[in-house]
């Protein structure tokens, strides 16, 4: 049953020119029931040849998991007037509180680049259901978008302090912790951001090290310089390194020292920067992997869609092919049997050319009551023939009225007691 939405939404596909509306209109009212997030309208698109043609567009956000939450980044579909035929154009629409992530998915204008955009197949079912999970699933690897830094200024600051404080006692530089969103209370609109500054991204898995003292918390407007000593496992996850409000970094207290090999210094060792360094590097790794293997999935699922196709197109072939083959054989049958009866008719035709044949000796009947039949029609027949040509003779002028009404009724008189012989004839032969 049609709906007044898919009824509406066909309308309008039909006025902007759509070449199969009712189509387009199933795939968006699909798409649009499977995520709540995106809604539709038809508005004008502008192409990068200045042409400008009005389009249907669904926009909105599609939630993408990441990292254990759920965040809803914001799309825009184009839905070409030839679809399915042709792709759709798709973009990430960032808000003013984002910063747009360019990857091997997303340009610098947001426009989005898939394995299904590229090999698009207009024969295949779902195709926008389908191509806002393709979305779903090279976002959740890479997202396109992140938190715009609110304190972009302070966090530089810090960043450089850092540097300087691990360049004087020979340290490498902590890898930036970059700016995620605090889970809360439903999906969060879209991961944080790393910092322009950041050269290392921060490990997802949080490092456990074998080192009790946690690093030092610089908070230049704190009475105490660092957090009290956590208790309980000795197997402590590395914290985060926090944002700096401004001011120097505060000098470390003898009562957070280590007993290691940072005795007296408040500091990192070499040994919790290589770790860091090599769990960051691991983290990537598994991200990038991550992303090859949700990549070469897509693939593998366009191949497989692909050769399903192919298969169901071989079995129509075979299909065609074997009817073909079974009307080829009828056909030979029935030309060698008009070639056989082209034979005995041939043959027919040679025999009785040299016998002469009597005209009133052709027609034979088996009975004497069918011989009378037959004669009865021949006489009859001849009779009405009489009776038209002594018509004739009168419209000419070769007979007088007198003659001609002595000649009809005497003809008739006879064609009727014909008529009623062949009537009483059929009867007796149950002819009728």
């Amino acid at each position: 049953m049609v709906t007044a939405m898919e009824k509406i939404l066909k309308e309008k596909l039909s006025k902007v020119n759509y070449q199969n509306p009712e189509n387009t209109m199933r795939d968006v009212v699909n798409t649009l029931q499977q995520f709540r997030g995106l809604t539709h309208s038809i508005e004008p698109y502008m192409f990068n040849d200045g042409n400008q043609k009005e389009l249907c567009k669904m926009h909105g956000t599609i939630p993408v998991p990441y990292k254990g939450q759920n965040y809803n980044i914001p799309v825009c579909i184009w839905i070409m007037d030839t679809h399915p035929n042709n792709a759709p154009l798709c973009y990430v629409k960032p808000t003013a509180d984002m910063v747009l992530k360019v990857s091997r998915t997303i340009d610098h204008s947001g426009k989005i680049y898939l394995p299904m955009l590229h090999f698009w197949d207009p024969r295949s079912a779902d195709l926008l259901p389908t191509l806002v999970k393709s979305m779903i699933s090279a976002f959740s690897t890479e997202p396109p978008v992140y938190a715009r830094p609110k304190d972009g200024g302070a966090a530089q600051t810090q960043h450089q302090v850092s540097q300087q404080q691990s360049a004087s006692s020979g340290f490498t530089p902590y890898p930036s912790q970059p700016y995620m969103p605090v889970p809360g209370a439903g999906n969060p609109p879209y991961p944080a951001a790393k910092p322009a500054y950041s050269n290392i991204p921060y490990p997802a898995t949080p490092y456990r090290s074998s080192f009790p003292t946690p690093y030092p918390n610089y908070n230049a407007g704190s009475s105490s310089a660092y957090p009290p000593y956590p208790t309980g496992s000795s197997q402590l996850p590395y914290p985060a390194y926090p944002s700096y409000s401004g001011g120097p970094p505060m000098p470390p207290s003898s009562n957070t020292q280590s007993s290691g090999a940072d005795t007296g210094t408040g500091t990192i060792t070499e040994e919790h920067i290589r770790a860091s360094l090599l769990s960051a590097v691991e983290d990537k790794m598994r991200r990038s992997l991550r992303e090859q293997s949700s990549r070469a999935r897509d693939e593998l699922e366009i191949l497989r869609q692909t050769e399903s196709e192919l298969r169901t197109g071989k079995n129509r072939l075979d299909d065609i092919l074997a009817r073909l083959t079974k009307e080829q054989e009828d056909l030979d049958k029935n030309i060698s049997m008009l070639k056989d009866k082209e034979d005995e008719l041939s043959k027919a035709t040679e025999r009785l050319s040299d016998q002469h044949v009597d005209p009133d000796e052709a027609v034979t009947t088996t009975a004497p009551l069918y011989k009378q039949i037959l004669n009865s029609y021949a006489e009859e027949a001849a009779l009405e023939d009489a009776i038209y040509y002594v018509g004739e003779a009168l419209r000419r002028g070769v007979i007088d009225l007198d003659v001609f009404l002595k000649q009809v009724r005497a003809l008739s008189r006879r064609q009727f007691m014909l008529r009623a012989l062949m009537q009483k004839c059929r009867q007796k032969a149950g002819l009728k």
